[in-house]
């Protein structure tokens, strides 16, 4: 059977190209001119889309979409705006649009708009229930899954927000693989691990000859996302030139390779992260106001290990037995009741990252059957009061000396890290590469040991 669309236009004209593109796409077609028809026909038929322009003479396209998250949740709708009005497109996707299209409509991209939109009616886009990594029962995490899956079916910017170790990038995975643009690439990008000087070249790509160096065409970070999403991780650590050129790319869903004299389209949906609180940046001035709406039109949070330790169990599990395998072991460790309790006990600054660090470290000390808990060499004393930049105290189970050798350890790291810093001028993408460790690692050892 053919799929089903509904046109919300007074302009007739409007209704009409709308209607012979989409019927030349194999579509039936039912059109309104006010949001009295619409909601007349949204209870005549049954629609697998709708389309709805924004000003009606009895009321606007942001009531049409409210009256279908409410009465006909699941169908997409999408809004269209006038050329250039970006705060109307936002708006449209904040109340619950699929997305937003501008006039005049450009056919190419309403025929991805259409395809996208079908695919979430579609049986075979359905997905089947998994936790996709993300492993916790607690309230906090099972709101998180709820939200994925109602983001799975948007194609609104997200902005993840969330503690370093938290995992973000999981949560940017779960919506891209759940979503219609499964099947095209997901493409991380850290924006903090670009140098700003290669920044535009990364992102939008450039032609052979462009630029000094520039000895072959280069296909940027948008084009190779193509159909898929684009996941800016630390989006707060882009340098305001940046933000510039980010935000008319998202606006005007296109992009210029450096050298070249003219946009190419893209469809892209872009995913944001960072650990960084994005509205203090806007305060000091350092993130431009534009780009913040434009990125943080629906914001996740993903919660913090100490507002859910009742999942420590069955993560530390998934770790071990992770580990076991990694490892070659013939079996997976077990953590000891007092291990576990002082897991649990304890605050995390980093997070699940941390508890990663402090497994492995405990599966390479222990006998390969059973963790206790002076194997763990958690900081503190268990109690969920330790913090890494102050001096360790030794935790219980531990002699003083242990104490001192990881005191001076650290202090060893610490004078290692700040050389190379300052051998790369305080570049910490050289930096890190000096050290043999990724940028991520990096940035969290300077994090942990309190490095300014």
């Amino acid at each position: 059977m053919k799929a089903h669309a509904l046109i919300v236009d007074d302009e007739a004209d409007i209704r009409e190209l709308l209607e012979i593109t989409l019927s030349r796409m194999g579509l039936r077609t039912h059109g309104a001119a006010t949001v009295a028809e619409a909601k007349q026909l949204l209870g005549e038929h049954d629609f697998d889309l709708c389309f709805t322009d924004m000003r009606l003479p009895d009321g606007d396209g942001i009531g049409v979409v409210q009256y279908i998250q409410r009465e006909k949740p699941g169908l997409p709708v999408a809004v269209i705006t006038a050329y250039g009005n970006a705060h109307a497109a936002v708006e449209s996707l904040k109340a619950g649009a699929f997305d937003f299209v501008s006039k005049p409509v450009d056919l190419q991209a309403l025929r991805k708009l259409v395809d996208a939109a079908l695919k979430l009616r579609a049986p075979a886009a359905a997905t089947t229930p998994s936790d996709g990594g993300l492993l916790g029962h607690a309230p906090a995490i099972d709101n998180l899954r709820a939200m994925i899956d109602r983001l799975a079916r948007s194609q609104a910017p997200v902005h993840i927000a969330g503690e370093s170790g938290t995992g973000k990038e999981l949560v940017a995975r779960l919506i891209h693989t759940r979503s219609p643009r499964a099947a095209a690439p997901f493409v991380p990008v850290n924006c903090g691990a670009i140098p700003s000087e290669l920044m535009e070249s990364e992102f939008f790509g450039h032609l052979r000859g462009s630029f000094t160096g520039a000895s072959r065409d280069k296909v940027g970070l948008f084009l190779a996302a193509e159909g898929g999403t684009l996941f800016l991780d630390e989006v707060g650590d882009l340098p305001l030139h940046m933000q510039v050129k980010l935000l008319r790319a998202l606006q005007e869903r296109a992009v210029r390779p450096v050298g070249s004299e003219n946009e190419m389209p893209v469809n892209v949906r872009v995913i944001s992260a960072t650990h960084r609180n994005l509205a203090e940046l806007l305060a000091q001035g350092s993130f431009r106001q534009d780009l913040f709406y434009r990125l943080n039109v629906i914001e996740i949070r993903t919660p913090p290990l100490r507002e859910h330790p009742e999942d420590i169990p069955l993560l530390a599990d998934s770790i071990l037995a992770r580990l076991a395998q990694t490892n070659g072991l013939p079996g997976t460790p077990r953590l000891d009741p007092e291990a576990l309790r002082r897991l649990q006990a304890y605050a995390f600054p980093g997070n699940v990252r941390e508890l990663e660090n402090v497994l492995e470290r405990a599966v390479t000390l222990c006998d390969g059957k059973r963790i206790a808990a002076s194997e763990l060499q958690l900081r503190g004393d268990g109690g969920g009061a330790a913090v890494p930049q102050q001096p360790v105290v030794a935790a219980a189970g531990q002699s003083p000396t242990a104490g001192a050798f990881e005191d001076q350890m650290e202090e060893i790291e610490r004078r290692a890290i700040r050389e190379a810093l300052e051998k790369a001028r305080y570049n910490k993408t050289k930096a890190a590469a000096l050290l043999g460790m990724s940028f991520r690692s990096l940035r969290y050892r300077i994090k942990k040991l309190g490095i300014e």
